[in-house]
């Protein structure tokens, strides 16, 4: 274990090849995110704010640096290694949901944690989507439910491993303005109920500043690292 922090990025930088050759998307991106903290990430379309939650959440490597997960320096583990640090420390919220459209509301919550052997997944998961609100939607497919239903579905289905660090890639993205003020309220009531560590991509300006920090990139570098309206409550 390299430390106690949630995560930091060492001097990551992450190239890609074109048909113009090497692009790099990010730049000597140095972060250090502690546990129990909210974090948005914001900058302009294209500036690497999705590849950097990738990286930090594990789901790729980058081309130099090294990023520091959990303790974990994912460089030196190998793919089954950093899935089971993903599986024991990670939740994801994606803009497109990512519900099973076979799965009702309930199933989709249910298979983390049957996949993690928990023996009362059905009660767990009624008891995550009753604290969203979705009681009267369990039996729903992801076709009957509204997008903010859909998102809060996964908001539960990410909350079902209890992360210590949740991932959200423009999580309000797809919503409506009420159904995104659900949303947002919601990330900030687990975030501070449970002391989970929020990281978030966004364009929403004002949701970004409702986190304790924003980290803002353009072209793929760390321009500014400010702290927001909040005091990491």
């Amino acid at each position: 274990m390299a430390n106690d922090s949630a995560l930091q990025a060492r001097a990551v930088s992450q190239r890609v090849s074109s048909p113009e050759g090497e692009l790099t998307i990010l730049q000597d991106v140095h972060l250090h995110i502690e546990y129990g903290e909210s974090v948005a990430v914001v900058g302009a379309s294209g500036s690497g704010k999705s590849t950097l939650l990738g990286l930090l959440a594990g789901l790729d490597l980058p081309s130099e640096g090294e990023i520091v997960l959990g303790g974990h320096t994912l460089g030196e583990l190998d793919e089954d290694e950093r899935a089971a640090v993903r599986a024991e420390l990670v939740g994801f919220i994606f803009q497109s949901f990512q519900l099973l459209p076979t799965l009702t509301a309930l199933e989709n919550v249910m298979l983390p944690l049957e996949l993690a052997g928990v023996r009362q997944a059905k009660g767990q998961a009624a008891e995550l989507l009753d604290r969203v609100g979705l009681t009267p939607r369990l039996r729903h497919y992801p076709n009957q439910l509204s997008g903010g239903e859909q998102q809060r579905v996964a908001i539960a289905r990410a909350f079902a491993s209890r992360p210590k660090i949740l991932f959200a890639d423009e999580p309000t993205g797809n919503l409506d303005r009420g159904s995104a003020a659900r949303v947002q309220d919601l990330l900030f009531e687990l975030n501070s109920e449970h002391k989970t560590t929020l990281v978030l991509v966004t364009h929403d300006v004002g949701f970004a500043q409702l986190c304790a920090r924003q980290v803002e990139l353009e072209a793929g570098a760390v321009i500014s690292d400010s702290t927001g309206v909040r005091n990491g409550s």
